[in-house]
Protein backbone atom coordinates (compact mmCIF):
# COMPACT_ATOMS: atom_id res chain seq x y z
CA UNK A 1 0.00 0.00 0.00
CA UNK A 2 1.56 3.30 -1.11
CA UNK A 3 1.42 6.59 0.85
CA UNK A 4 -1.34 8.00 -1.39
CA UNK A 5 -3.44 4.88 -0.86
CA UNK A 6 -2.82 5.05 2.90
CA UNK A 7 -3.88 8.71 2.98
CA UNK A 8 -7.05 7.95 1.03
CA UNK A 9 -7.77 5.05 3.33
CA UNK A 10 -7.28 7.27 6.41
CA UNK A 11 -9.54 9.99 5.02
CA UNK A 12 -12.10 7.42 4.00
CA UNK A 13 -12.06 5.90 7.48
CA UNK A 14 -12.51 9.31 9.10
CA UNK A 15 -15.37 10.13 6.74
CA UNK A 16 -17.02 6.80 7.47
CA UNK A 17 -16.66 7.39 11.22
CA UNK A 18 -18.15 10.86 10.86
CA UNK A 19 -21.06 9.50 8.86
CA UNK A 20 -21.59 6.76 11.43
CA UNK A 21 -21.60 9.34 14.26
CA UNK A 22 -24.04 11.46 12.26
CA UNK A 23 -26.33 8.47 11.75
CA UNK A 24 -26.19 7.56 15.45
CA UNK A 25 -27.04 11.13 16.44
CA UNK A 26 -29.98 11.15 14.04
CA UNK A 27 -31.24 7.82 15.38
CA UNK A 28 -30.89 9.04 18.99
CA UNK A 29 -32.85 12.20 18.37
CA UNK A 30 -35.78 12.75 20.64
CA UNK A 31 -39.16 11.60 19.42
CA UNK A 32 -42.41 13.22 20.39
CA UNK A 33 -44.55 11.39 22.92
CA UNK A 34 -48.30 11.57 23.31
CA UNK A 35 -49.34 14.74 25.11
CA UNK A 36 -46.14 16.61 24.26
CA UNK A 37 -46.07 19.71 22.03
CA UNK A 38 -45.08 19.54 18.36
CA UNK A 39 -41.34 18.88 18.14
CA UNK A 40 -38.86 20.59 15.83
CA UNK A 41 -35.60 18.60 15.83
CA UNK A 42 -33.71 20.11 12.94
CA UNK A 43 -31.47 18.02 10.69
CA UNK A 44 -28.08 18.92 12.26
CA UNK A 45 -27.21 16.59 15.16
CA UNK A 46 -26.77 18.37 18.51
CA UNK A 47 -27.17 21.84 17.02
CA UNK A 48 -30.74 21.25 15.90
CA UNK A 49 -32.17 24.66 15.02
CA UNK A 50 -29.45 26.65 16.86
CA UNK A 51 -28.02 28.37 13.79
CA UNK A 52 -31.32 29.61 12.37
CA UNK A 53 -32.52 30.58 15.87
CA UNK A 54 -29.38 32.62 16.52
CA UNK A 55 -29.67 34.34 13.14
CA UNK A 56 -33.18 35.67 13.81
CA UNK A 57 -35.03 34.17 16.78
CA UNK A 58 -37.98 36.53 16.39
CA UNK A 59 -38.72 35.50 12.78
CA UNK A 60 -38.07 31.83 13.50
CA UNK A 61 -40.51 31.74 16.42
CA UNK A 62 -43.21 33.61 14.51
CA UNK A 63 -42.87 31.18 11.59
CA UNK A 64 -43.21 28.19 13.90
CA UNK A 65 -46.20 29.74 15.66
CA UNK A 66 -48.00 30.12 12.33
CA UNK A 67 -47.28 26.48 11.44
CA UNK A 68 -47.69 24.75 14.80
CA UNK A 69 -49.70 26.99 17.11
CA UNK A 70 -48.86 28.67 20.40
CA UNK A 71 -46.90 25.83 22.02
CA UNK A 72 -44.03 23.87 20.46
CA UNK A 73 -40.66 22.38 21.40
CA UNK A 74 -37.43 23.20 19.56
CA UNK A 75 -34.12 21.35 19.73
CA UNK A 76 -31.43 24.02 20.14
CA UNK A 77 -27.79 23.11 20.86
CA UNK A 78 -28.54 19.97 22.81
CA UNK A 79 -31.47 21.46 24.73
CA UNK A 80 -35.17 20.96 24.22
CA UNK A 81 -36.95 24.27 24.70
CA UNK A 82 -40.74 24.47 24.83
CA UNK A 83 -41.94 27.94 23.83
CA UNK A 84 -45.22 29.29 25.22
CA UNK A 85 -46.29 31.97 22.74
CA UNK A 86 -49.76 32.87 24.06
CA UNK A 87 -49.41 35.73 26.62
CA UNK A 88 -52.59 34.58 28.39
CA UNK A 89 -50.73 31.38 29.30
CA UNK A 90 -47.71 33.18 30.79
CA UNK A 91 -49.24 33.23 34.27
CA UNK A 92 -49.42 29.41 34.39
CA UNK A 93 -45.68 29.19 33.78
CA UNK A 94 -44.73 32.08 36.05
CA UNK A 95 -46.66 30.90 39.09
CA UNK A 96 -45.58 27.26 38.80
CA UNK A 97 -42.23 27.70 40.58
CA UNK A 98 -42.20 24.25 42.20
CA UNK A 99 -41.85 22.17 39.05
CA UNK A 100 -40.43 24.99 36.89
CA UNK A 101 -37.23 26.26 38.50
CA UNK A 102 -35.06 29.25 37.59
CA UNK A 103 -32.45 30.00 40.28
CA UNK A 104 -30.28 26.91 39.79
CA UNK A 105 -30.10 27.53 36.05
CA UNK A 106 -29.19 31.21 36.59
CA UNK A 107 -26.62 30.28 39.23
CA UNK A 108 -24.83 27.84 36.94
CA UNK A 109 -24.72 30.32 34.06
CA UNK A 110 -23.56 33.23 36.24
CA UNK A 111 -20.91 31.22 38.08
CA UNK A 112 -19.36 30.11 34.81
CA UNK A 113 -19.62 33.55 33.21
CA UNK A 114 -18.20 35.50 36.14
CA UNK A 115 -15.85 32.83 37.52
CA UNK A 116 -17.12 32.15 41.02
CA UNK A 117 -18.17 28.79 42.53
CA UNK A 118 -21.81 27.86 42.02
CA UNK A 119 -23.95 28.61 45.06
CA UNK A 120 -26.07 25.50 44.56
CA UNK A 121 -23.23 23.07 45.33
CA UNK A 122 -24.02 23.05 49.05
CA UNK A 123 -20.67 24.49 50.18
CA UNK A 124 -22.29 27.83 50.96
CA UNK A 125 -25.48 27.15 52.95
CA UNK A 126 -28.11 29.90 52.72
CA UNK A 127 -25.78 32.22 50.74
CA UNK A 128 -28.22 32.45 47.84
CA UNK A 129 -31.11 33.32 50.19
CA UNK A 130 -29.00 35.83 52.13
CA UNK A 131 -27.93 37.61 48.95
CA UNK A 132 -31.52 37.69 47.74
CA UNK A 133 -32.66 39.38 50.96
CA UNK A 134 -30.20 42.19 50.33
CA UNK A 135 -32.32 43.39 47.44
CA UNK A 136 -34.50 45.07 50.06
CA UNK A 137 -31.96 47.90 49.73
CA UNK A 138 -33.26 48.49 46.20
CA UNK A 139 -36.87 49.03 47.28
CA UNK A 140 -38.86 51.48 49.41
CA UNK A 141 -36.97 54.02 51.53
CA UNK A 142 -33.54 52.51 50.79
CA UNK A 143 -34.31 52.94 47.09
CA UNK A 144 -34.95 56.65 47.71
CA UNK A 145 -31.53 56.96 49.35
CA UNK A 146 -29.59 55.21 46.60
CA UNK A 147 -31.58 57.10 43.93
CA UNK A 148 -30.67 60.42 45.61
CA UNK A 149 -27.01 59.41 45.51
CA UNK A 150 -27.32 58.45 41.85
CA UNK A 151 -28.93 61.82 41.07
CA UNK A 152 -26.08 63.67 42.78
CA UNK A 153 -23.43 61.65 40.98
CA UNK A 154 -25.15 62.14 37.62
CA UNK A 155 -25.31 65.88 38.28
CA UNK A 156 -21.60 65.97 39.10
CA UNK A 157 -20.82 64.27 35.80
CA UNK A 158 -23.20 66.49 33.83
CA UNK A 159 -21.73 69.56 35.55
CA UNK A 160 -18.31 68.41 34.38
CA UNK A 161 -19.74 67.95 30.88
CA UNK A 162 -21.24 71.44 31.09
CA UNK A 163 -17.84 72.91 31.86
CA UNK A 164 -16.49 71.30 28.69
CA UNK A 165 -19.40 72.28 26.42
CA UNK A 166 -18.94 76.02 25.99
CA UNK A 167 -20.07 75.54 22.40
CA UNK A 168 -21.37 72.54 20.49
CA UNK A 169 -19.56 69.36 21.52
CA UNK A 170 -19.80 66.31 19.23
CA UNK A 171 -19.57 62.77 20.61
CA UNK A 172 -20.62 59.23 19.78
CA UNK A 173 -23.98 58.66 21.48
CA UNK A 174 -23.46 55.11 22.78
CA UNK A 175 -20.01 56.01 24.05
CA UNK A 176 -21.48 59.07 25.79
CA UNK A 177 -24.25 57.06 27.48
CA UNK A 178 -21.77 54.37 28.48
CA UNK A 179 -19.34 56.92 29.95
CA UNK A 180 -21.95 58.78 32.00
CA UNK A 181 -24.02 55.82 33.19
CA UNK A 182 -21.05 53.59 33.99
CA UNK A 183 -19.28 56.18 36.11
CA UNK A 184 -22.42 57.35 37.90
CA UNK A 185 -23.46 53.76 38.65
CA UNK A 186 -19.98 52.73 39.75
CA UNK A 187 -19.60 55.66 42.16
CA UNK A 188 -23.14 55.22 43.49
CA UNK A 189 -22.69 51.52 44.21
CA UNK A 190 -19.00 51.14 45.06
CA UNK A 191 -17.87 54.65 46.01
CA UNK A 192 -15.45 57.22 44.70
CA UNK A 193 -11.88 56.44 43.78
CA UNK A 194 -9.97 58.93 45.97
CA UNK A 195 -7.05 59.33 43.57
CA UNK A 196 -6.70 62.66 41.79
CA UNK A 197 -7.25 60.84 38.51
CA UNK A 198 -10.39 59.06 39.75
CA UNK A 199 -12.17 59.68 36.42
CA UNK A 200 -9.28 58.01 34.61
CA UNK A 201 -9.28 54.96 36.90
CA UNK A 202 -13.00 54.39 36.38
CA UNK A 203 -12.56 54.94 32.63
CA UNK A 204 -9.93 52.19 32.57
CA UNK A 205 -12.29 49.83 34.40
CA UNK A 206 -15.05 50.81 31.96
CA UNK A 207 -12.88 50.06 28.92
CA UNK A 208 -12.11 46.58 30.27
CA UNK A 209 -15.78 46.11 31.08
CA UNK A 210 -16.73 46.89 27.46
CA UNK A 211 -14.24 44.31 26.19
CA UNK A 212 -15.62 41.67 28.54
CA UNK A 213 -19.21 42.62 27.73
CA UNK A 214 -18.59 42.05 24.01
CA UNK A 215 -17.94 38.38 24.83
CA UNK A 216 -20.89 38.01 27.20
CA UNK A 217 -23.27 36.45 24.62
CA UNK A 218 -20.69 33.73 23.89
CA UNK A 219 -20.11 33.01 27.58
CA UNK A 220 -23.87 32.85 28.14
CA UNK A 221 -24.05 30.37 25.25
CA UNK A 222 -21.55 28.15 27.12
CA UNK A 223 -18.63 28.82 24.77
CA UNK A 224 -15.38 28.09 26.70
CA UNK A 225 -13.69 31.34 27.66
CA UNK A 226 -10.37 29.93 26.43
CA UNK A 227 -11.73 30.24 22.88
CA UNK A 228 -12.56 33.95 23.29
CA UNK A 229 -9.18 35.58 22.85
CA UNK A 230 -8.19 37.96 25.66
CA UNK A 231 -11.55 37.68 27.47
CA UNK A 232 -10.19 35.46 30.26
CA UNK A 233 -7.33 37.87 30.96
CA UNK A 234 -9.67 40.89 30.90
CA UNK A 235 -12.13 39.16 33.26
CA UNK A 236 -9.35 38.38 35.72
CA UNK A 237 -8.15 41.99 35.66
CA UNK A 238 -11.70 43.25 36.26
CA UNK A 239 -12.23 40.89 39.18
CA UNK A 240 -8.95 42.01 40.77
CA UNK A 241 -10.31 45.57 40.92
CA UNK A 242 -12.91 44.25 43.38
CA UNK A 243 -10.54 42.57 45.80
CA UNK A 244 -11.14 43.76 49.35
CA UNK A 245 -7.84 45.66 49.58
CA UNK A 246 -8.94 47.75 46.58
CA UNK A 247 -12.59 48.23 47.55
CA UNK A 248 -11.70 49.48 51.05
CA UNK A 249 -9.98 52.48 49.41
CA UNK A 250 -13.17 53.61 47.69
CA UNK A 251 -15.19 56.22 49.55
CA UNK A 252 -18.96 56.45 50.05
CA UNK A 253 -20.15 53.09 48.74
CA UNK A 254 -23.77 51.98 48.96
CA UNK A 255 -25.43 49.97 51.70
CA UNK A 256 -26.36 47.23 49.25
CA UNK A 257 -22.69 46.59 48.37
CA UNK A 258 -21.62 46.86 52.03
CA UNK A 259 -24.30 44.33 53.00
CA UNK A 260 -23.02 41.96 50.32
CA UNK A 261 -19.46 42.34 51.65
CA UNK A 262 -20.65 41.56 55.19
CA UNK A 263 -22.37 38.39 54.04
CA UNK A 264 -19.39 37.17 52.02
CA UNK A 265 -17.13 37.54 55.08
CA UNK A 266 -19.23 34.92 56.91
CA UNK A 267 -18.24 32.19 54.44
CA UNK A 268 -14.70 30.94 55.03
CA UNK A 269 -14.80 28.69 51.96
CA UNK A 270 -15.44 31.71 49.75
CA UNK A 271 -12.00 32.93 48.71
CA UNK A 272 -11.00 36.56 48.20
CA UNK A 273 -11.06 36.10 44.42
CA UNK A 274 -14.53 34.51 44.62
CA UNK A 275 -15.90 37.44 46.62
CA UNK A 276 -14.40 39.89 44.13
CA UNK A 277 -15.98 37.91 41.27
CA UNK A 278 -19.39 38.26 42.94
CA UNK A 279 -18.90 42.04 43.17
CA UNK A 280 -17.95 42.18 39.49
CA UNK A 281 -21.06 40.16 38.58
CA UNK A 282 -23.18 42.64 40.54
CA UNK A 283 -21.64 45.52 38.59
CA UNK A 284 -22.45 43.80 35.29
CA UNK A 285 -26.02 43.18 36.46
CA UNK A 286 -26.28 46.88 37.34
CA UNK A 287 -25.12 48.37 34.05
CA UNK A 288 -25.00 45.62 31.40
CA UNK A 289 -28.56 46.31 30.25
CA UNK A 290 -29.07 49.81 31.66
CA UNK A 291 -26.44 51.36 29.39
CA UNK A 292 -27.93 50.17 26.06
CA UNK A 293 -31.45 50.91 27.34
CA UNK A 294 -30.36 54.48 28.09
CA UNK A 295 -28.90 54.78 24.61
CA UNK A 296 -32.13 53.69 22.93
CA UNK A 297 -34.26 56.01 25.06
CA UNK A 298 -32.02 58.95 24.10
CA UNK A 299 -31.77 57.90 20.44
CA UNK A 300 -35.53 57.66 19.93
CA UNK A 301 -36.15 61.01 21.64
CA UNK A 302 -33.64 62.71 19.35
CA UNK A 303 -35.10 60.98 16.29
CA UNK A 304 -38.59 62.23 17.12
CA UNK A 305 -38.74 66.00 17.73
CA UNK A 306 -42.35 65.90 18.97
CA UNK A 307 -41.35 63.37 21.65
CA UNK A 308 -38.31 65.42 22.62
CA UNK A 309 -40.41 68.59 22.93
CA UNK A 310 -43.15 66.92 25.01
CA UNK A 311 -40.70 65.35 27.45
CA UNK A 312 -38.66 68.54 27.78
CA UNK A 313 -41.80 70.63 28.39
CA UNK A 314 -42.80 68.21 31.14
CA UNK A 315 -39.34 68.49 32.72
CA UNK A 316 -39.29 72.30 32.52
CA UNK A 317 -42.79 72.49 34.01
CA UNK A 318 -41.74 70.35 36.98
CA UNK A 319 -38.70 72.52 37.64
CA UNK A 320 -40.79 75.69 37.46
CA UNK A 321 -43.59 74.30 39.65
CA UNK A 322 -41.11 73.24 42.35
CA UNK A 323 -39.11 76.48 42.22
CA UNK A 324 -35.94 74.74 41.05
CA UNK A 325 -33.54 76.27 38.59
CA UNK A 326 -31.66 74.45 35.89
CA UNK A 327 -28.02 74.99 35.12
CA UNK A 328 -24.68 73.65 36.35
CA UNK A 329 -24.68 75.92 39.40
CA UNK A 330 -27.93 74.46 40.80
CA UNK A 331 -28.64 71.08 42.34
CA UNK A 332 -31.88 69.49 41.25
CA UNK A 333 -33.72 67.21 43.66
CA UNK A 334 -36.46 64.85 42.57
CA UNK A 335 -38.63 62.79 44.88
CA UNK A 336 -39.86 59.34 43.90
CA UNK A 337 -43.36 60.77 43.50
CA UNK A 338 -42.13 63.52 41.18
CA UNK A 339 -40.24 60.98 39.05
CA UNK A 340 -43.31 58.74 38.91
CA UNK A 341 -45.50 61.66 37.82
CA UNK A 342 -43.39 62.39 34.73
CA UNK A 343 -45.79 60.43 32.56
CA UNK A 344 -44.38 61.49 29.18
CA UNK A 345 -40.84 60.68 30.26
CA UNK A 346 -41.89 57.27 31.56
CA UNK A 347 -44.00 56.51 28.50
CA UNK A 348 -41.15 57.42 26.15
CA UNK A 349 -38.78 55.23 28.17
CA UNK A 350 -41.22 52.32 28.23
CA UNK A 351 -41.73 52.62 24.48
CA UNK A 352 -38.00 52.38 23.82
CA UNK A 353 -37.79 49.39 26.19
CA UNK A 354 -40.62 47.73 24.29
CA UNK A 355 -38.72 48.11 21.04
CA UNK A 356 -35.20 47.15 22.17
CA UNK A 357 -35.68 44.44 24.81
CA UNK A 358 -35.23 40.82 23.84
CA UNK A 359 -35.15 38.77 27.02
CA UNK A 360 -36.03 35.09 27.12
CA UNK A 361 -37.71 34.09 30.39
CA UNK A 362 -36.49 30.56 31.11
CA UNK A 363 -37.63 27.87 33.56
CA UNK A 364 -36.28 24.33 33.91
CA UNK A 365 -38.60 21.37 34.41
CA UNK A 366 -37.59 19.58 37.61
CA UNK A 367 -39.45 16.37 36.77
CA UNK A 368 -41.58 14.71 34.15
CA UNK A 369 -44.96 16.35 34.60
CA UNK A 370 -47.99 17.79 32.86
CA UNK A 371 -48.28 21.57 32.83
CA UNK A 372 -51.93 22.59 33.01
CA UNK A 373 -52.84 25.70 31.06
CA UNK A 374 -55.92 27.82 30.41
CA UNK A 375 -58.75 26.25 28.44
CA UNK A 376 -58.10 22.72 29.71
CA UNK A 377 -54.88 22.55 27.72
CA UNK A 378 -52.16 20.24 29.00
CA UNK A 379 -48.52 20.11 27.97
CA UNK A 380 -46.31 17.11 28.68
CA UNK A 381 -42.80 18.13 29.80
CA UNK A 382 -39.75 16.01 30.55
CA UNK A 383 -37.26 16.51 33.35
CA UNK A 384 -34.56 18.93 32.22
CA UNK A 385 -36.66 20.54 29.50
CA UNK A 386 -36.50 24.30 29.22
CA UNK A 387 -39.74 26.27 29.15
CA UNK A 388 -39.40 29.71 27.60
CA UNK A 389 -41.44 32.85 27.29
CA UNK A 390 -40.24 35.25 24.59
CA UNK A 391 -41.83 38.65 25.37
CA UNK A 392 -40.45 40.33 22.26
CA UNK A 393 -43.20 38.52 20.34
CA UNK A 394 -45.75 40.15 22.68
CA UNK A 395 -44.06 43.56 22.43
CA UNK A 396 -44.29 43.48 18.64
CA UNK A 397 -47.78 42.00 18.38
CA UNK A 398 -49.92 44.33 16.18
CA UNK A 399 -53.02 43.08 17.98
CA UNK A 400 -51.65 44.46 21.27
CA UNK A 401 -49.68 47.44 19.93
CA UNK A 402 -50.93 49.21 16.85
CA UNK A 403 -48.09 49.73 14.34
CA UNK A 404 -45.61 47.98 16.67
CA UNK A 405 -42.55 48.85 14.57
CA UNK A 406 -43.25 52.56 15.00
CA UNK A 407 -41.98 54.53 17.99
CA UNK A 408 -44.91 56.26 19.70
CA UNK A 409 -43.67 58.15 22.72
CA UNK A 410 -47.14 58.54 24.25
CA UNK A 411 -48.21 54.92 23.76
CA UNK A 412 -48.39 54.41 27.53
CA UNK A 413 -50.50 57.48 28.26
CA UNK A 414 -54.28 57.70 28.26
CA UNK A 415 -56.21 60.85 29.21
CA UNK A 416 -53.06 62.41 30.64
CA UNK A 417 -52.38 59.44 32.95
CA UNK A 418 -50.37 56.24 32.76
CA UNK A 419 -51.97 53.63 30.53
CA UNK A 420 -51.82 50.14 32.00
CA UNK A 421 -54.59 48.37 30.11
CA UNK A 422 -53.75 46.58 26.87
CA UNK A 423 -55.82 43.98 25.09
CA UNK A 424 -55.48 41.00 22.79
CA UNK A 425 -58.49 39.33 21.19
CA UNK A 426 -60.70 41.65 23.23
CA UNK A 427 -59.27 40.42 26.54
CA UNK A 428 -57.24 42.46 29.00
CA UNK A 429 -53.63 41.32 29.30
CA UNK A 430 -51.99 40.84 32.69
CA UNK A 431 -48.55 41.02 31.06
CA UNK A 432 -48.03 43.55 28.28
CA UNK A 433 -44.52 44.95 28.87
CA UNK A 434 -41.78 42.64 30.15
CA UNK A 435 -38.29 44.12 29.71
CA UNK A 436 -37.22 43.02 33.22
CA UNK A 437 -38.28 39.38 33.15
CA UNK A 438 -41.14 37.83 35.11
CA UNK A 439 -42.00 36.19 38.41
CA UNK A 440 -39.04 34.75 40.31
CA UNK A 441 -36.68 35.76 37.49
CA UNK A 442 -37.74 39.42 37.49
CA UNK A 443 -34.79 41.79 37.86
CA UNK A 444 -34.63 42.92 41.51
CA UNK A 445 -32.91 46.15 40.48
CA UNK A 446 -35.61 47.21 38.00
CA UNK A 447 -36.87 50.13 40.13
CA UNK A 448 -33.38 51.58 40.47
CA UNK A 449 -32.70 51.02 36.77
CA UNK A 450 -35.85 52.92 35.79
CA UNK A 451 -34.97 55.77 38.17
CA UNK A 452 -31.43 55.96 36.80
CA UNK A 453 -32.57 56.19 33.19
CA UNK A 454 -35.23 58.78 34.02
CA UNK A 455 -32.70 60.92 35.89
CA UNK A 456 -30.18 60.68 33.06
CA UNK A 457 -32.76 61.86 30.52
CA UNK A 458 -34.09 64.51 32.91
CA UNK A 459 -30.68 66.10 33.40
CA UNK A 460 -29.69 65.77 29.74
CA UNK A 461 -32.82 67.59 28.53
CA UNK A 462 -32.80 70.10 31.37
CA UNK A 463 -29.18 71.17 30.89
CA UNK A 464 -28.45 70.75 27.20
CA UNK A 465 -29.62 71.46 23.71
CA UNK A 466 -29.10 68.12 22.00
CA UNK A 467 -29.39 67.03 18.38
CA UNK A 468 -28.24 64.32 16.00
CA UNK A 469 -25.38 65.11 13.66
CA UNK A 470 -25.88 62.07 11.43
CA UNK A 471 -29.13 61.11 9.77
CA UNK A 472 -28.31 57.42 9.51
CA UNK A 473 -30.64 54.82 10.96
CA UNK A 474 -29.38 52.70 13.85
CA UNK A 475 -30.65 49.14 14.00
CA UNK A 476 -30.79 46.47 16.67
CA UNK A 477 -27.82 44.14 16.88
CA UNK A 478 -29.39 40.69 17.25
CA UNK A 479 -26.31 39.00 18.73
CA UNK A 480 -27.90 39.28 22.19
CA UNK A 481 -31.27 37.85 21.26
CA UNK A 482 -32.80 36.42 24.42
CA UNK A 483 -30.29 38.03 26.79
CA UNK A 484 -31.87 41.39 27.61
CA UNK A 485 -31.51 44.78 25.92
CA UNK A 486 -30.15 44.61 22.39
CA UNK A 487 -27.19 46.81 21.52
CA UNK A 488 -27.10 49.18 18.53
CA UNK A 489 -25.43 47.83 15.41
CA UNK A 490 -23.46 51.07 15.01
CA UNK A 491 -22.76 54.16 17.07
CA UNK A 492 -23.97 57.56 15.90
CA UNK A 493 -22.70 61.14 16.24
CA UNK A 494 -24.70 63.70 18.20
CA UNK A 495 -23.88 67.10 19.57
CA UNK A 496 -24.82 69.05 22.67
CA UNK A 497 -24.28 72.45 24.23
CA UNK A 498 -25.39 74.16 27.41
CA UNK A 499 -28.96 75.48 27.21
CA UNK A 500 -29.59 79.16 27.55
CA UNK A 501 -30.82 79.96 31.07
CA UNK A 502 -33.38 82.41 29.67
CA UNK A 503 -36.97 81.20 29.91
Amino acid sequence: MGPDTLQLSTYGGAAAAALLLWAVCLLCRRKRKSGEPPLINGWIPYLGKALIFRKDAFKFLLDQQKKLGDIFTVHIAGRYITFIMDPFQYVYVIRNSKQLEFHEFADKMASKTFDYPALSKGKFPDLKENLHRIYQYLQGKPLDIISDHMMKNLQDIFEWKCSQATDWETEKMYKFCCSVMFEASFVTLYGRVPAADGHKVISEIRDKFIKFDASFPYLAANIPIELLGATKKVRKELIHHFLLQNMTKWLGGSKVVQARQDIFEKYELLGDYDKAAHHFAFLWASVGNTIPATFWAMYYLLRHPEAFAAVRDEIDHLLQSTGQKRGPAYNIHLTREQLDNLVYLESALNESLRMCSSSMNIRISQEDFVLKLEGNQEVGLRKGDWIALYPQILHMDPEVYEDPKEYKFDRYIENGKKKTTFYKAGRKLKYFLMPFGSGISMCPGRFLAMNEMKMFLFLLLAHFDVELVENKSVRLDNSRMGLGILLPDVDIDFRYKLRSLRK
